[in-house]
């Protein structure tokens, strides 16, 4: 987060509700906040996948759990020691209790934000697990649909012709990339459908409720850690997560563990930069930013883990739904 003169992190913008159509341009800040996000989610999608596939690992609800505890204790030590602050308008005054970090009040006030991204991290860690990684990320670019229709309903954002022609642009290639799959794994498309309704509500709660809260990016990832990590801790015990973890096999191994330190390093900077992007930029922003990362994680993925042979149809429908994400950041930079 870039730093005022006075030293103290800069306001995030707060958000007004909007009836007439969006179509600001995208600001210099802006692009880097969308180049970061992308760099951390083709990165985090990797090791996941190498987590959950190549070393097997059953227990997807664990690596959940293990991002959000690595994600609050970083917070937490990093406001302990001022180094960045939890609202808008903290002063980095020092904190000896963990319930003054944040007002009680607007940790109420997050928790839709926070259920929701549960709900998301949950939904959109299983869904990767049975599904190749370059199907896994055609399928995942219908969120944009989505996010439209969430950010319509909860937030009152409308968008311009040309943005609703390079949605369905990046529609129409992904179902074409998939159409020669779709019959291969029920279950695991339905999984990944369901995650991306699961996006976007979760985008659309950032849009609706989180700037409205007091809370800067650093404050609304505090406060989904603190809300979540209990609910998620009782119900990884009680499904038996936990022990299976325990006596995972690959437990111990170096490059195991690697594997999980930089899946939660990742998560980390992913979760802040999905904040920043989806305040600064908006929560449509953030989804067509998802697409356009697509491109290198379909070619890392296809590279590391094959899996998905890419017919003529898959192609097309690949570059189609690429050429949709790249029209609309067009869109955005000159605020059509």
């Amino acid at each position: 987060m870039e730093s005022s003169k006075s030293g103290e992190p800069q306001n995030l913008p707060m958000f007004t509700k909007k009836s007439s159509i969006t179509n600001t341009a995208m600001t210099k800040k802006g692009v880097y906040v969308a180049i970061s996000y992308m760099a951390c989610a083709v990165l985090l999608v990797i090791f996941n996948k190498a987590a959950l596939s190549s070393y097997k690992f059953p227990c997807a609800n664990v690596i959940t759990l293990f991002q959000m505890l690595s994600s609050s204790l970083i917070l937490y030590a990093l406001r302990r020691w001022r180094i960045i602050s939890f609202t808008v308008q903290d002063s980095h005054p020092v904190v000896t209790r963990t319930t003054d970090l944040v007002p009680l009040k607007a940790i109420l006030r997050c928790t839709p934000v926070a259920l929701s991204y549960l709900l998301y991290m949950l939904v959109s860690m299983e869904s990767i697990r049975g599904i190749s990684v370059p199907m896994y990320t055609t399928l995942r670019r219908t969120t944009v649909f989505f996010t439209m229709v969430a950010e319509y309903f909860l937030a009152g954002k409308k968008y311009s012709s040309y943005v609703v022609t390079c949605v369905g642009i990046i529609i129409l290639g992904a179902f074409l990339a998939g159409a020669r799959d779709l019959s291969y794994d029920f279950y695991s498309y339905t999984i990944v459908f369901i995650s991306n309704i699961t996006t976007a509500l979760y985008l659309a709660c950032i849009s609706r409720i989180g700037e409205s809260s007091g809370l800067n990016s650093f404050g609304l990832m505090w406060c989904n850690g603190i809300i979540c990590t209990p609910i998620l801790l009782i119900w990884t015990a009680y499904r038996g997560d936990l022990e299976a973890t325990r006596n995972f096999p690959y437990l111990y191994t170096h490059g195991f563990q690697a594997v999980i330190f930089l899946s939660c390093a990742l998560a980390f900077l992913l979760n802040y930069s999905v904040f920043l992007n989806t305040t600064i930029n908006s929560a449509l922003t953030q989804t067509v930013c998802g697409n356009l990362k697509d491109l290198f994680t379909v070619g890392f993925g296809w590279l590391v883990f094959r899996g998905l042979p890419f017919d003529l149809l898959n192609i097309v429908g690949q570059c189609l739904s690429f050429l949709g994400s790249c029209l609309y950041a067009y869109c955005k930079l000159k605020g059509i």
